[in-house]
């Protein structure tokens, strides 16, 4: 079984609930973990991180890959190898239209990635 299904399997990413508690407040399960690292691996490469903060924070909620690849000092190729990094972990979906292929972010993931890490401040701090 490739880690893209078992992520698929192991978390609803279109639902509007965490996956699980906070890492603050409960041990994370060894298969909730195996589901969720390649998100946070793809994400832990600078472009990679920069490419998420441009998809996601696009005006339109997409953006085109025409737009992606000049905000970089780096070749077509190398982009798209990080776009394609970031739709296998499942950061975000992509369709081609014509010649150019646009990317939106996936926010179910993304609200499981920040309920993961989320951490509540103490009552009295």
């Amino acid at each position: 079984m490739s880690k893209q299904s078992l992520a698929l399997s192991l978390t609803d990413l279109n639902a509007g609930v965490p996956c699980c508690p906070p890492i603050t407040e409960q041990r994370i399960p060894a298969e909730t973990a195996s589901a969720l690292a390649p998100a946070f691996k793809a994400l832990g490469d600078p472009v990679r991180l920069q490419l998420m903060s441009m998809i996601a924070s696009a005006p339109a909620g997409e953006t085109c890959v025409c737009d992606l690849t000049p905000a970089f000092d780096l070749s077509g190729p190398t982009i798209s190898h990080h776009l394609k990094t970031l739709r296998e972990a499942g950061l975000v979906d992509a369709e081609r239209r014509g010649t150019w292929v646009y990317y939106r972010a996936r926010p179910g993931i993304m609200r499981q990635l920040a309920s993961l890490l989320g951490v509540e401040s103490p009552a009295n701090a």
